[in-house]
């Protein structure tokens, strides 16, 4: 078959467009099940990653932390990716695999060997059951040894490993703070819906090929980050899909693969207009650095956990997305107690052109974002250049 070709241009398209970005449901719910899962985080730098992924797509009809009623609802669950997700609830008949990998993976973990005795973890496990959902406050253990940056109490590493082999599961969060409770129970009869594991795989792999469009084994096999890379070269092999050329940022021309409606959803995907959109460090659309270099030629590290002297940009760094180009990056924090959202630091992409109507495009995001997070008014740093 001789393979379809997709300028960069169309691919750049189809991504945002794949991604929600320039198109598609308003309604959270729908969103999440659009994107396939929801990465989630502690960080609330401004608004945490999850509502600010939501609210990027739904803009004024998203609310923080309204994620958290789809998980107490049971349309969501909550697991692990590539990092902590909420899941759509009808991908749980093909998760049980992953919940059998990860509780083995992680009972062989010294990072969740708690130090407990089986009786001791038992007796964790029997108070939920006996007393419902509770957090991981409800516990009194103590970390022996030296504190260091990471560590955990005993019960908080227990509790850990039972939730990833889906002993216990979340029930619903309070401010983020995470309820476990028995996965039976969560999951009405437990995880297990008797799916061969064979076909669980297989629904995986459709899936994330359905939530990408166009990707190479590689980027398909990163999507659940559940599958090995064996796993995924067999099932392209077997499974109905259209080679595709694409074009990358620098010119050169990749091999991938592409759904077998990629023309009807080419010709669906608009243009994303002119806005100027503030992209979380943990949005899908640029979550897999390597396909952002690739396609964008915009190279982006996230530096959260980069010692502060080894930072090229900063702690918190938003790529700056206008139409089908990311144009820089700008470094943000919430200051509350002032009702002010400070801007501390403004890369553009070197060879950028500046104008009055892009500073305008990037200050009315802005404005924006400091109204979802409920502050007051935007403030530049004085050493900060501006756009």
């Amino acid at each position: 078959m001789t393979a379809l070709r997709l300028s960069n241009t169309d691919a750049r398209r189809l991504w945002l467009a794949q991604t929600g970005l320039s198109q598609g449901p308003k309604d959270p719910l729908a969103i999440i099940r659009g994107l396939g899962f929801l990465q989630i985080d502690t960080i609330r730098n401004v608004v945490r990653a999850q509502d600010h992924i939501l609210w990027s797509r739904a803009d004024a009809r998203y609310r923080e932390e309204g994620v958290w009623r789809h998980l107490a609802g049971r349309d969501l669950f909550e697991h692990f990716t590539h990092d902590a997700s909420l899941i759509p609830m009808e991908v749980l008949p093909f998760w049980s695999r992953r919940f059998r990998v990860l509780g083995e993976r992680t009972a062989r973990s010294s990072w969740f060997h708690s130090g407990l005795g089986q009786a001791e973890i038992r007796a964790i496990r029997d108070r939920i059951a006996a007393e419902g959902a509770l957090s991981t406050h409800a516990f009194d253990t103590k970390h022996e040894g030296p504190k260091e940056m990471w560590a955990r109490p005993p019960h908080k590493k227990a509790l850990d490993q039972m939730w990833y082999a889906g002993t216990l599961a979340t029930c619903h969060r309070e401010r983020f703070v995470k309820f476990y409770d028995l996965g039976e129970r969560v999951f009405a009869g437990g995880y297990d819906r008797g799916v061969a594991e064979a076909d669980q795989i297989d629904a995986l792999h459709a899936r994330a090929m359905g939530h990408l469009g166009v990707a190479t084994p590689s980027e398909l096999m990163k999507f659940w980050a559940a599958t090995s890379p064996a796993e995924v070269k067999a099932w392209i092999a077997r499974a109905e899909l259209v080679p595709v050329e694409v074009e990358a940022a620098d010119g050169r021309v990749y091999n991938a693969v592409a759904t077998p409606d990629i023309e009807e959803r080419l010709a669906a995907a608009p243009a994303p207009g002119g806005r100027v959109r503030l992209v979380n460090p943990f949005d899908p659309a640029v979550r897999e650095r390597d396909r952002l270099e690739r396609l964008f030629g915009f190279a982006y590290r996230n530096e959260m956990f980069v010692p502060p002297n080894d930072r090229i940009y900063g702690y918190y760094v938003y790529p700056l997305l206008e139409g089908l180009r990311f144009i820089g990056r700008i470094e943000l924090k919430a200051d509350r107690g002032a009702g002010v959202l400070r801007v501390s630091g403004y890369w553009p992409e070197p060879g950028g052109r500046a104008s009055a109507a892009r500073a305008g495009r990037i200050e009315a995001e802005l404005d924006r974002f400091r109204r979802f997070a409920g502050l007051d008014r935007v403030a530049w740093d004085a050493a900060c250049p501006r756009p």
